[in-house]
């Protein structure tokens, strides 16, 4: 199994993934471990109660669950680290009877050292509590339906472990976690880390970057009280040939390797392995920037659902070969929707060049306690994230979700700014979207939804002959005002962040009559013409600097995905590719990104590494 968290890798790990013994409690009667007398399921850990991968399969209403198993710890001395990766919606957790931690917040990590808790001898035994309300519309929930049965865009719950769980072991003083920030201007690499265990007193920290086969920086810091921050200077290569060998892009994702050795009182105590890459991403007037030049998006929106595993994916090489499928299908970024993703997802989009929005989970209330949660979890998003290179837009909000009264309520309006501007001081390297769709305060891109299925209206509504001026002051898509009052455009790219949406499932599909989407196509070849139609008309509109078309896959009843939900083309690759490129010649576009090559719309074939 590939190590869960990429940009920090502990060589003394193992995972807990697999069998762990498992029961319901609906009415909330246990309270801790020797409460429960029976356990009534075998689970199939990191996967969902409610996917049929668990072995379970049950997508009713059950408030609280608790998992347990036993293990043994990685041989060695030192500390040992309990580690959750995601556990939906609120985690308890006991080693060997005694509660060692508590997390809450359904998508990001959390550690536990439970060294102090272990057995001298014999197996030890973890057991977790989750508790996630499947109605409570005021913690971050995105797509999880709170009805029993999934309706419109909303899917199935997801509850408890839903990522990989291990165990490592780390020494006495170690790495507890490292963070790199590039500056293509100063043609720089930022370099944090933070250091936990027992103290020393002589901690050194050594930096080791190469690309390839060439080294990059040899370089030894002192640790002051715990941290190091520095700035890396590399050697300027001057002409942009050189420079482009350097340079991350989803053409040419170059990644800079890492190792960091930790060395108190002369003794080397740690070693951790992580990668980086030099590239910036900007706004400028209108246009989005990669690495100082106008870079065109074209993204497709992604759910990250499969059928038998919903947010988990059934296996590694599943989150590999999704990126690699966008790129083959001409795309160069996603838009993961309504999720955080997986960070295995991310280490793939680092290594093959793909570009990521990560967008928050939405809450579907505005109380203070969705105000609370959603700041908190979005704040550790971003410090789980901050270091990936091809994460390049931030999206707190969608739709107005959360905020149903943006253009009545000042306090909802305030939110969104607040977020917005917490996002870029948590990271000011990255655009922020505010409230990705519509009704726009503080952003820098203005990101439109349209699902009008008509591309002459389209290019009538957003074309050379339109005054911005009055674009958002009269056009209303989805009945909402582009821009709130207080906030005009100011130049910003201009986006079109939701567009098409158009469903085919066959009429051999089971339950047609609940297939959902914007627009239906009866047949095959009505939906390539209508895709075509629609990309070449929003391939040539100028004003937009980049758009993201609804959507990857299908996903449940919603239907209108490019691909099925088994990752199967509706139509073939390539005509999807070409028509995403709008008509532009494929060697002009996919420099170097891998190819598929599908003539037809079969069933997936594996791609070589």
């Amino acid at each position: 199994m590939a190590y869960p968290r990429p940009q920090l890798q502990r060589p003394n790990w193992m995972s807990l993934n697999g069998p762990w013994k498992f029961t319901y409690d609906d009415d909330g009667r246990f309270v801790q471990p020797s409460d429960i007398s029976e356990w009534t399921h075998t689970i199939e850990v990191p996967f969902a109660p409610e996917t049929t991968r668990s072995g379970i399969g049950d997508t009713g209403f059950h408030p609280n669950c608790w998992y347990e198993r036993e293990f043994d710890v990685p041989a060695g001395g030192g500390r040992v680290l309990l580690q959750f990766a995601a556990v939906d919606y609120r985690a308890r957790v006991w080693v060997n009877g005694q509660f060692i931690t508590e997390h809450e917040g359904g998508n990001t990590p959390f550690t536990a050292d439970m060294t102090h808790v272990l057995n001298e001898n014999g197996p030890q035994r973890v057991t977790v509590w989750a508790q996630d309300d499947p109605q409570d519309l005021a913690k971050p929930r995105g797509k999880q339906d709170w009805q029993l049965e999934p309706h419109s865009i909303w899917y199935p719950r997801t509850t408890g472990i839903w990522q990989t769980v291990w165990v490592e072991r780390v020494p006495p003083t170690y790495i507890r976690n490292i963070r790199w920030t590039p500056d293509f201007e100063r043609w720089e690499i930022g370099f944090e880390a933070f250091v936990s265990g027992e103290p020393c007193n002589d901690i050194q920290l050594k930096v080791k970057l190469s690309l390839g086969c060439q080294m990059l920086v040899n370089d030894t810091y002192e640790v002051i009280n715990r941290e190091v921050h520095r700035r890396i200077a590399l050697s300027d290569p001057g002409i942009d040939d050189y420079r482009n060998e350097l340079l991350w892009s989803p053409e040419k994702p170059s990644l800079i390797d890492a190792e960091i050795e930790l060395w108190c009182d002369g003794q080397l105590m740690n070693v951790v392995r992580s990668y980086t890459a030099m590239r910036c991403v900007a706004i400028q007037r209108d246009r989005f920037m990669l690495n100082g030049r106008p870079y065109y998006l074209r993204l497709v929106l992604d759910q990250g659902y499969w059928p038998e595993s919903f947010m988990t994916a059934p296996s590694d090489e599943a989150l590999r070969r999704d990126v690699e499928l966008v790129k083959a299908m001409g795309f160069n970024g996603v838009r993961k929707h309504q999720k955080i993703e997986d960070p295995r997802f991310l280490y793939w989009a680092d290594v093959l060049g793909l570009l990521v929005w990560e967008e928050m989970p939405s809450a579907y209330r505005f109380t203070p306690k969705a105000v609370e949660r959603i700041t908190k979890e979005w704040a550790e998003v971003i410090e789980r994230d901050v270091s990936h290179p091809c994460i390049v837009v931030w999206v707190p909000f969608n739709e107005s979700w959360g905020v149903p009264n943006l253009t009545e309520s000042a306090a909802h309006r305030n939110y969104v700014q607040a977020l917005y501007h917490l996002t870029k001081t948590l990271d000011p390297t990255r655009p922020v979207i505010g409230n990705d769709g519509w009704e726009s305060t503080d952003t820098d891109i203005i990101a439109i939804h349209d699902y009008d299925n008509k591309p002459q209206r389209l290019e009538k509504r957003y074309g050379p002959q339109v005054d911005l001026t009055k674009l958002f002051d009269r056009q209303r898509p989805g009945g909402r005002i582009l821009t709130l009052d207080g906030h005009p455009h100011q130049g910003q790219p201009v986006m079109l962040t939701e567009f098409g949406g158009i469903a085919y499932a066959g009429r051999e599909a089971p339950e047609t009559d609940k297939v959902w989407g914007y627009v239906r196509a009866e047949e095959i070849s009505e939906l390539q013409l209508r895709y075509t139609a629609l990309l070449e008309v929003v391939n040539r509109i100028e004003m937009f600097s980049g758009f993201c078309y609804t959507q990857l896959t299908d996903t449940f009843q919603e239907a209108n995905g490019l691909l099925y939900g088994d990752r199967t083309p509706k139509f073939p690759i390539e005509a999807i590719a070409t028509a995403t490129l709008g008509g532009e010649e494929e060697d002009d576009v996919f420099c170097g990104t891998i190819k598929a090559g599908w003539p037809q719309a079969d069933p997936i074939q594996s791609i070589p590494h």
